[in-house]
């Protein structure tokens, strides 16, 4: 056998130093003061010290990807809003119980590494860290010759954030008579892709990136707290509106949503008619239009209505966030039964 080289197996160590010394800019525009040492050691590092403020302080944590959506960016040629996706489904996910995301790390697997194209999706993880207010302070890119396909890549992330446990929001403080506020959407998000590319040929209005809500809720929590005002919430991603905020509700307790007290995206409203898909199957597949649900005492859901509309979402050249009061908890049929998501028109 002749002489092979790494190279010639397929993994270029060089094109590896020069992906990382052209994402480092990115990487440094997402940095904290916490943020130990920089980009290149073995682990990232991150100064907790000042939760010892806290009461109890929770670090919590979150892992997610992108998905399908991965391949509209590939048949278009369009990586610079994954990055943010990729964020926002993890950021997104560990505020709902309070949390204030600290860091973030990725997870690159490609085919073979081109530089450029790196840096283009690295720029898009790191304009979404800073929409959440997360240092990216890791990662790790792999390519697989010979096992990806030619051309293909995915991308994982990990947020790591904090919540000090009294001012946790969750089921255990929703209460009967609590009102529903929804967050809009900025279309699909992230889910729901191996049917959307199946129904829609692809276009950049489907690579709308998944919107940040970590700003937007910690200001509500911020200003009505978990024990007098915002009691839980809900980010509505893969499984819809019917299987995410029923993960807010306790036993007993259902979430009953008054369908036309929000926009639906035409869109969707268009999907489900070549689809030939019903309202329900509409409601437990997509957001729908809301991106978050917030659960919140009924003497603070006109202020924060007031709060969230005016609010603007940071670093996304997008207009003000738009709230909505969708419905209102009420008493389930059983006391024991699940909480549940029920609809009425």
């Amino acid at each position: 056998m002749s002489k092979i080289t790494y190279k010639d197996a397929g993994v270029d160590i060089a094109a590896g130093s020069a992906a990382v010394e052209a994402i480092k800019a990115a990487v440094e525009s997402t940095r904290r003061p916490e943020v130990v040492g920089g980009l290149g050691g073995f682990g990232g590092l991150f100064d907790v010290s000042a939760l010892s403020q806290m009461e109890r302080p929770l670090l919590v944590s979150g892992t997610d990807g992108v998905g399908t959506k991965l391949e509209l960016a590939r048949a278009l040629g369009k990586f610079d809003t994954v990055g943010i996706d990729l964020v926002a489904m993890c950021a997104n996910d560990i505020v709902t119980c309070g949390a204030r995301p600290l860091f973030f790390l990725d997870y690159v697997a490609l085919e073979r590494l081109e530089p450029a194209f790196l840096e283009t999706v690295v720029e898009g993880i790191a304009r979404g860290c800073r929409q959440a207010g997360c240092a990216l302070i890791g990662g790790e890119t792999a390519e697989h010759p010979g096992v990806m396909p030619a051309g293909s890549f995915d991308l994982s992330g990990f947020c790591v954030g904090v919540v000090d446990a009294p001012q946790m929001i969750g089921p255990e403080r929703v209460h009967e008579g609590d009102v529903i506020l929804g967050l809009a959407s900025s279309g699909f998000h992230s889910n729901g892709y191996s049917l959307v590319r199946k129904v829609f040929e692809p276009s950049a209005e489907l690579l709308a990136p998944t919107l940040m809500y970590v700003e937007p809720l910690l200001a509500v929590l911020a200003a009505f707290k978990a024990s007098a005002g915002l009691h839980a919430a809900a980010h509505i991603t893969g499984g819809g509106i019917t299987n995410n905020l029923d993960r807010a509700l306790p036993a007993g307790l259902d979430a009953q949503l008054e369908l036309g007290s929000w926009p639906v995206p035409p869109l969707m409203s268009e999907l489900a008619g070549r689809a030939e898909l019903s309202g329900a199957e509409m409601l437990a597949t997509f957001n729908m239009g809301i991106g978050m649900a917030l659960v919140l005492a009924p003497e603070a859901a006109e202020a924060a209505l007031a709060l969230l509309d005016g609010y603007k979402q940071s670093d996304q050249g997008l207009p003000p966030s738009q709230a909505y009061r969708i419905g209102q908890i009420v008493a389930a049929p059983s006391a024991s039964a699940p909480g549940r998501v029920v609809y009425r028109n």
